[in-house]
């Protein structure tokens, strides 16, 4: 399956009638956004009037797309109520792609972030924004346990896609990280993740193919990304599919005004027809592995 995600509602979705997924040769595609609750996707005047609650936007967004990516729990833990209201107000087949919490990828996370009981432990650090290495790993095990936890709801009704690792510019390529991202992989298998990086040493000429060999080895879906190019955290536009059964394609935009502070401006574009066809061309399988279903 290959999915395709524009970022935080970016304006190209609105106005399109979507039936669903559709079939691509031997696969299936399933296209949506990154959010379906991102402010300017609501200021846009996609929804109609009477879609004025969160329950109402995730139940009209899930008839016309039948995937969308869950940004909130990059921030804070979900709830196991959450997930499952999310389960209910959608139909069968629907998939909820999932952005790992922040303390996993290596981001700073807010103490306040984490549950209550975990703060205390965290607070040792003497800050308000930790990461992964400032805290006990027995801290990190409870949230990956309470994480995982919280998404089962999804995962019992069949519409739990992939969990997004979505790595920082700070995470260069060794060893030790690729180590790091299969341990990520092993603890929440049977589960699925897909892996984004930030950092362009992943995919320099000169280490693409490590970088390649290494997720196809594990199949482990490489997310391809189309960005604005020539900025410290531009990743070069490389389409590959690393695993058997699972491309993911994530389209950040093409902002002149990516380096902006504000979200929105960094990423809201509008991709002409032609842009999209471009970054849709089928993604060429690795060596090691066969093409995507």
């Amino acid at each position: 399956m290959l999915a395709v995600l524009g970022q935080l509602g970016a304006p190209w979705v609105r106005g399109i009638p979507w039936e669903g997924s559709y079939a691509a040769g031997m696969g299936q595609v399933r296209v949506g956004t990154a959010s379906w609750t991102d402010r300017t996707l609501i200021e846009s005047g996609w929804y109609p009037p009477e879609a004025d609650t969160p329950e109402k936007r995730l139940r009209y967004y899930a008839r016309r797309f039948p995937l969308v990516e869950v940004d909130a729990t990059y921030y804070a833990l979900p709830a196991e109520q959450t997930a499952a209201a999310w389960a209910a107000r959608t139909p069968a087949r629907f998939t909820f792609n999932v952005k790992a919490f922040s303390l996993f990828t290596q981001h700073p996370t807010r103490v306040a972030a984490l549950p209550a009981d975990l703060r205390p432990a965290a607070e040792k650090a003497g800050k308000s924004r930790v990461y992964l290495k400032d805290v006990d790993p027995a801290v990190a095990d409870q949230a990956w346990d309470r994480f995982l936890a919280a998404l089962e709801p999804l995962r019992q009704a069949g519409k739990l896609g992939a969990i997004l690792l979505q790595f920082p510019p700070w995470f260069p390529i060794s060893r030790a990280r690729k180590d790091y991202i299969a341990s990520c992989a092993q603890r929440v298998a049977p589960r699925r993740v897909c892996v984004e990086f930030r950092n362009r040493t992943w995919m320099t000429p000169d280490n693409q193919q490590e970088t390649l060999d290494f997720l196809s080895s594990h199949q482990l879906p490489y997310v391809c990304v189309d960005m604005p190019q020539g900025y410290r955290d531009s990743i070069p536009p490389v389409l590959a599919a690393t695993a058997p059964d699972l491309a993911v394609v994530r389209l950040h935009g093409r902002s002149a005004k990516w380096d902006s502070k504000d979200i929105h401006e960094r990423f809201g574009y509008r991709y002409t027809d032609d842009e999209l066809a471009d970054t849709t061309t089928t993604p060429r399988p690795t060596p090691s592995n066969s093409p995507p279903c």
